[in-house]
C-alpha cells in the first residue's frame, strides 16, 4: 500500500510541477520585468521628463511602501477566495497601472504611480510561495522553487533584449521607447492575467487532471505535513506576525532584498558604463548574461543542499559570493573582470532565494504560513525602498561612484552572518513518514 501511495504521490507531484510551474514562471517573469524595467528606462525616462536622480531614486522605491503594507492582507484574502481569482486580479490591476506609467511626466504622477503599482501587485510573490506549500511537500519544494526562481533570470535574459528593442523604438508613431516599454509590458501582464484565471488549480483536490489516487496522495502528504508543522511552530496569522523566528527571517530577507535591487535598479546603466555606450539592445544583451549563471544557480543550489542537507550553509555561501561580487563589480577597472563579478553577483544572490524559502515553508503551516511569509515578503521588500535610496546617498556622502556599491556589499555579507546565526528546527518529516503518519 505504502509503494503504491508514494507512486501516486510521485506521479502527482510530477504532473503539478509540469502543469503549474512553467505558468508561475511566467508570471514571476512578467513581475520581476515590471519591477526592471524602470531601471531600463532610467536614463531616457529621466532625460525626457527631467526627474532628478532622488526623485527616481525615491519613486522607485515607493514601490516597495504600497506593496509592504498590503501584502499580509491580500495573502489572507487569498486564502479565502483562492488563488485562481486573486491571482487574476492581481495581474490585471498591476498591468493597468504598468500601462499608465507611459503617462508619468511629473514627480508627483510618478510617485503616485509606482506607489499605486505596488499596492496592485502587493501579494503576488508571497501568494505564490504559500500556494506551493498547497501543492508540494517539503521533500519536492526547494527544487520546486528553484524552479519557479528562474523567472527572475529569464525577466533579464529574455526580457533585457526585449526591453533594449522596445527603447530603441524611440520616436516610433511619436512615442518615446519608455512609453512603448511600459504600454507593451503592461498589456501582455493584463493578457496573462486572464490566462491565469482559465487555467490555475486551487488545490490538489480540485485538480480534475488529477487521478483520484494522485489527488488523494498528494492532499494527504500535504494535509500530513501542515499538521506537523503546526506542532512547533505558531499557529494562526496573529501568532505568526509576532514570532522571534519570523521576524528574524524577517531581516535576513530585507537584507538579501537590498542586495537584488540595489543592483538590479541599475544593472543598465552599470553594464551600458562599461561598454561605454548609451542603454539600448546591445547593453540589453549583455546584461542578460549574470542571469545567465543566476539561472543556473537557482537551479543547481536547491539541488546540491537538497542532496547534502546542508541548506544554511549552502546559503551562506552564496551569499558571500554575493557580496564579493557586488564589491568586485565597481572595485575593479577591468570591463570583463567586472562582468565576471556581476555574474556572481547574480548567481548569488538570485540562487540563495529558494533556499531561503526553504526555512519559513518548512517552519509555518496553515494560516500562520499566509500570514507568516506575507509579512517575510512584505517587510524583506522594504529592502527594495532602502536599497536605491542608500545607494544615492553613499555616493553623495562619500563622492564616490563605487560607495553605493561597497554599503550594499556590506549588508549581503550581514545577511549571510544572520543566516548563519538563525536557530536550527528539526527536520520536517521525510514524505514516506508523512503518508504512513495517517495509516
Amino acid at each position: 500500500m505504502s509503494n503504491r501511495t508514494d507512486s501516486s504521490l510521485d506521479s502527482a507531484i510530477g504532473k503539478a510541477t509540469k502543469r503549474l510551474v512553467p505558468l508561475l514562471l511566467m508570471m514571476y517573469v512578467f513581475a520581476f520585468l515590471d519591477r526592471a524595467n524602470i531601471g531600463f528606462a532610467r536614463e531616457a525616462y529621466q532625460l525626457d521628463t527631467g526627474i532628478s536622480d532622488a526623485a527616481f531614486a525615491l519613486g522607485a522605491g515607493l514601490f516597495f511602501v504600497g506593496y509592504a503594507f498590503l501584502e499580509v492582507p491580500s495573502n489572507l484574502i487569498m486564502t479565502r477566495v483562492g488563488a485562481r481569482f486573486w491571482m487574476c486580479r492581481i495581474m490585471v490591476t498591476w498591468g493597468a497601472i504598468s500601462t499608465a506609467m507611459a503617462f508619468a511626466y511629473t514627480e508627483w504622477i510618478f510617485y503616485t504611480l509606482r506607489l499605486l503599482l505596488g499596492i496592485a501587485e502587493a501579494g503576488f510573490f508571497p501568494g505564490v510561495i504559500y500556494y506551493l506549500t498547497q501543492w508540494f511537500p517539503g521533500a519536492s519544494r526547494a527544487r520546486v522553487l528553484g524552479l519557479f526562481y528562474f523567472g527572475a533570470p529569464l525577466a533579464f535574459i529574455l526580457g533585457s533584449p526585449f526591453s533594449g528593442l522596445l527603447l530603441d523604438l524611440d520616436g516610433f508613431s511619436g512615442v518615446h521607447g519608455w512609453q512603448w516599454m511600459f504600454i507593451v509590458t503592461g498589456l501582455l501582464t493584463m493578457l496573462l492575467g486572464i490566462v491565469v484565471l482559465r487555467y490555475l488549480c486551487d488545490s490538489p483536490r480540485l485538480a480534475s487532471w488529477l487521478t483520484e489516487a494522485e489527488r488523494e496522495a498528494l492532499s494527504t502528504a500535504v494535509e500530513s505535513e501542515d499538521r506537523s508543522k503546526s506542532s512547533h511552530g505558531p499557529r494562526g496569522a496573529l501568532m505568526a506576525l509576532g514570532n522571534p523566528r519570523v521576524l528574524h527571517l524577517c531581516l535576513i530577507y530585507l537584507l538579501i532584498q537590498m542586495s537584488v535591487y540595489g543592483v538590479v535598479f541599475y544593472l543598465p546603466s552599470q553594464v551600458g558604463a562599461l561598454l561605454g555606450t548609451q542603454v539600448g539592445l546591445t547593453v540589453g544583451l549583455v546584461a542578460a548574461i549574470p542571469w545567465l549563471c543566476a539561472m543556473f544557480a537557482a537551479w543547481w543550489l536547491p539541488r546540491a543542499a537538497g542532496r547534502s542537507g546542508r541548506y544554511r550553509e549552502v546559503a551562506v555561501l552564496a551569499l558571500v559570493a554575493a557580496g564579493l561580487g557586488i564589491a568586485c563589480s565597481s572595485a575593479v577597472a577591468s570591463p570583463v573582470v567586472a562582468l565576471i563579478a556581476l555574474c556572481l553577483a547574480a548567481a548569488g544572490f538570485i540562487g540563495v532565494q529558494p533556499l531561503f524559502w526553504h526555512f519559513p515553508t518548512a517552519y509555518l503551516g496553515g494560516t500562520a504560513a499566509a500570514g507568516g511569509i506575507a509579512l517575510i515578503n512584505s517587510l524583506g521588500n522594504l529592502g527594495g525602498f532602502i536599497a536605491p535610496n542608500a545607494r544615492v546617498w553613499a555616493e553623495e556622502s562619500f563622492a564616490l561612484s563605487g560607495a553605493g556599491l561597497y554599503l550594499l556589499s556590506f549588508t549581503t555579507l550581514i545577511s549571510a552572518a544572520c543566516l548563519f546565526a538563525l536557530p536550527q528546527r528539526p527536520r520536517p518529516p521525510r514524505r514516506g513518514e508523512l503518508v504512513r503518519a495517517d495509516g
